[in-house]
């Protein structure tokens, strides 16, 4: 069966598609593209074949190309793929969202082994699952950061990072250092896992960066004490507001 042929006043519909017209005129959200009829259906399985075959499912824009409501700035990679197989290394997280949307399952299985794609999900993410409450931390930061905020250009929260469980016998001595009236203090840890503290910080940072916050990371000094200075526990992230 051929693709719809929506009408609207004034406008021309979209041609039939059937095996005798096989070029495409697509609008993916404003984006526009040309293929083939039979590189739409290079995956019989697929959502994306699956809107070209069968029952009208796509209506037309006002030239007659037919439209798919969904962000097309990737697009052009999905159909780099379908016509050679092979994958843009970039924006490849973006791209699998959309490999998913349209359940392109050879896309999908492509981009999960690329090394960017690996080893955010099988080395950052599992060691993040690690570290308990980690999420709900950077939720807590942003909230006393913004909470902090008020007629400043910037706010600063105190990251404790305890890694190992001896960490905690010494937590108490060392928090007494800060002065806790005028510092807010978020505390990850301990974790079970060979990343360092290092990793730690670059990950709380990495994330908070991708909510779209400007943030500074450095380690928290103060003149209270020997007992601050040996633990070097603390870390100072400082949010940029304008």
């Amino acid at each position: 069966m051929s693709l719809p042929d929506y009408r609207s006043s004034g406008k021309q519909p979209a041609k039939a598609l059937t095996l005798h017209t096989p070029i495409v005129q697509l609008n993916v959200g404003g984006h526009l593209f040309t293929t083939s009829l039979g590189t739409l259906r290079k995956f019989s399985n697929s959502k994306l074949a699956d809107m070209f075959n069968g029952p009208p499912k796509l209506r037309t824009d006002a030239e007659g190309r037919y439209f798919i409501d969904r962000d097309g700035t990737h697009f052009g990679q999905i159909l780099q793929f379908l016509r050679t197989q092979n994958i843009s290394t970039e924006h490849v997280f973006e791209l699998h969202k959309e490999a998913v949307y349209y359940d392109i399952k050879p896309l999908i299985k492509a981009l999960e082994e690329t090394p960017q794609f690996f080893g955010e999900m099988v080395g950052r993410r599992q060691f993040l699952s690690r570290v308990p409450n980690y999420h709900e931390n950077l939720e807590v930061i942003i909230r006393v950061a913004r909470a902090e905020a008020v007629a400043a250009r910037h706010s600063s929260v105190i990251v404790c990072i305890l890694k190992a469980e001896e960490d905690l016998s010494k937590y108490n001595d060392a928090i007494d250092s800060l002065d806790t009236k005028k510092e807010s203090v978020v505390s990850f840890g301990p974790w079970k896992a060979p990343t360092n503290v290092n990793d730690l910080l670059d990950c709380i940072k990495m994330d908070i960066e991708a909510k779209g916050y400007k943030v500074t990371l450095q380690p928290h000094s103060t003149e209270k004490g020997f007992l601050f200075k040996s633990y070097n526990f603390f870390y100072k992230l400082t949010f940029t507001w304008w």
